[in-house]
């Protein structure tokens, strides 16, 4: 069948295309060029309509061990958004940890069509992935977590070769089948379970005697010289501290040019000034990534109101455990690899701590200059949900508005900042390349973030509303998924299965020969179950496995 949608202003910073009336046509999933003299089945006319790929979240815990343990310990969110059963979808619920099904809903309905998952550990990835299979729509994948693994910590502790830890790296990708490789707070999460309580960058873990510093030289190197696209995922040491700025810019400025993405830097954007011994670092961190062309980031901006902070960084979220509201809250370990904690929280507009980190991260999307190193996120659900986004792309995009909440914060916040001075509003083209095109090169998805030829038919359509960007980009015309249309006027109205998006670098399979007897003698779980294979993931015909291309230096 042929699709034509007609006459829609088309923003497209993958292939150049700012604003400009473009038809495009669909065929099988695809994006194909105009056709000669040949009849279209189906045709939208898109004339005064916005038009931009499908929208892509680089960074949002919907799969995994700790998401579960949200969902499980947190009834009283389940009421705060309900899915009723309908003859198209099936039930769901949960506003700040949605369960599977109403993720992938409400992703759609926002012309959202893929979504990543930051923190797979590779023991519990099974899992993960099961739950990403649930998820409806979207495509999706996973970033996999090492630094804090004994098996990798004991090579480096013997001094093991750059190759030796490539080979693991892309042997635990494969099997994990992963897109990217995800560090949390660099031996920390392993250093909390010999009583260290915290970990600064160049500060040895007492047992392995290896720094966070070695570690991300090791992992930064490793995904480089696999190919892989998508640059180390570095999640840094001592999040939330005030006065962990300065290492923030050491680990950016100390990794000798590697690529290297820093997420939800504001967590990690803070000074030690003023009464409160509490300031806002982002013009330190802003000045840093404009310089060093190697670093991306995304933002992790906080908002207002209830949600449930859930990380891999346990030694962090037991620092935090007396702010969990409700006071309720998990701390676990997983199979001596990682660990994960989860507790409630409740940022507050009238507290001089949240109101400041809501402008420090503001702050820190307004002063990075290129647009395509800076990524939307709320580290879903640690920040806020991510059914958020629209207003927080608002926020970016009227200064007006922005500055109406400023007004309403915490005084002694609003002294301390200077966002009230930044006149920047992001353009539909900016939005259009954080979200979709530079969301796309980032990842490394070679055929999505883009409206060129050959590339899948995932198209959000709306209508522009300069007055309110919040509704705008609530409520798509249109959201069509692999040339299928599965949102109209905001409600879902198909629900398809997208694909789970992996990159597979080549290793030496001798590796098994060391991996076999470790998995004998310290795990629960078996080498040859640790392996999952493709099958579980094409679950049903619900899904698929797309391969995404390898840079130079590594193979596919």
């Amino acid at each position: 069948m042929l699709t034509k949608l007609t006459g829609g202003r088309v923003y497209d910073p993958a292939n150049s295309i700012n604003n400009e009336v473009k038809d495009i046509y669909i065929r099988d999933g695809r994006i194909i060029a105009k056709p000669k003299d040949e009849r279209v089945d189906k045709e939208f006319d898109l004339r005064g309509k916005v038009v931009m790929a499908g929208a892509i979240d680089m960074h949002t815990h919907i799969g995994g061990g700790k998401v579960n343990i949200a969902r499980t310990m947190l009834p009283e969110d389940h009421a705060a958004d309900v899915v009723a059963r309908t003859e198209l979808m099936r039930s769901g619920c949960g506003h700040a940890a949605p369960s599977t099904l109403t993720a992938g809903y409400r992703y759609a309905e926002m012309g959202y069509t893929a979504g990543f998952e930051p923190a797979i550990l590779p023991i519990n990835a099974r899992q993960a992935h099961m739950e990403m299979g649930d998820t409806p729509i979207i495509d999706k994948g996973g970033y996999v977590m090492l630094g804090s693994d004994d098996f990798l910590l004991r090579m480096m502790a013997s001094n093991g070769d750059q190759e030796a830890i490539n080979n693991y790296v892309a042997w635990t990708m494969n099997h994990s089948h992963a897109i990217g490789v995800k560090v949390v707070n660099p031996g920390g999460i392993n250093a909390f379970k010999f009583n260290q309580r915290k970990l600064d960058l160049d500060e040895k873990n007492k047992f392995y005697g290896v720094t966070p510093r070695d570690i991300l030289m090791r992992l930064a190197t490793a995904v480089k010289e696999l190919g892989v696209p998508h640059p180390l995922h570095v999640h840094g040491c001592n999040l939330g501290v005030a006065g962990n700025l300065e290492m923030t810019i050491d680990t950016m400025e100390g990794i000798n040019g590697l690529p290297m993405h820093m997420t939800h830097i504001q967590f990690h954007s803070y000074g030690t000034e003023g009464d409160f011994k509490f300031s806002s670092g982002s013009a330190q961190i802003a000045e840093v990534i404009n310089k060093h062309k190697n670093i991306t980031a995304d933002v992790g901006q906080i908002l207002f109101g209830q949600t449930v902070t859930a990380s891999g960084d346990n030694m962090r979220q037991h620092a935090a455990h007396p702010h969990a509201s409700p006071n309720k809250w998990v701390i676990m370990d997983i199979e001596c690899d990682a660990g994960c904690g989860v507790l409630p929280f409740k940022y507050k507009d009238q507290s001089y701590v949240n109101a400041l980190q809501w402008m420090i991260g503001l702050e820190t999307f307004l002063m990075i200059d290129d647009p395509w190193r800076v990524f939307l996120t709320t580290d879903h659900p640690n920040g806020a949900p991510f059914t958020s986004y629209p207003h927080l792309i608002r926020l970016l995009m009227d200064k007006t508005f922005r500055n109406d909440i400023l007004s309403t914060l915490h005084p002694e916040a609003q002294k301390a900042s200077h966002l009230g001075s930044l006149d920047r509003e992001y353009s539909l083209y900016e939005i259009a390349i954080m979200t979709r095109a530079g969301a796309a090169k980032l990842v490394g998805l070679a055929d999505r973030g883009s409206l060129g030829v050959g590339t899948a038919a995932d198209i959000t359509v709306y209508t522009d509303n300069e007055t309110d960007r919040e509704k705008m980009f609530s409520k798509p015309d249109y959201v069509f998924k692999d040339g299928t249309m599965v949102v109209k006027d905001g409600e879902i109205v198909e629900v398809t299965w997208g694909t789970t998006h992996v990159v597979r670098p080549e290793y030496d399979n001798s590796i098994e020969k060391t991996l076999k007897p470790y998995f004998d003698k310290y795990h629960t779980q078996k080498m040859g179950n640790f392996k999952i294979s493709a099958d579980e993931i094409v679950d049903d015909g619900r899904g698929s496995i797309t391969v995404q291309p390898l840079h130079a230096g590594g193979k596919i």
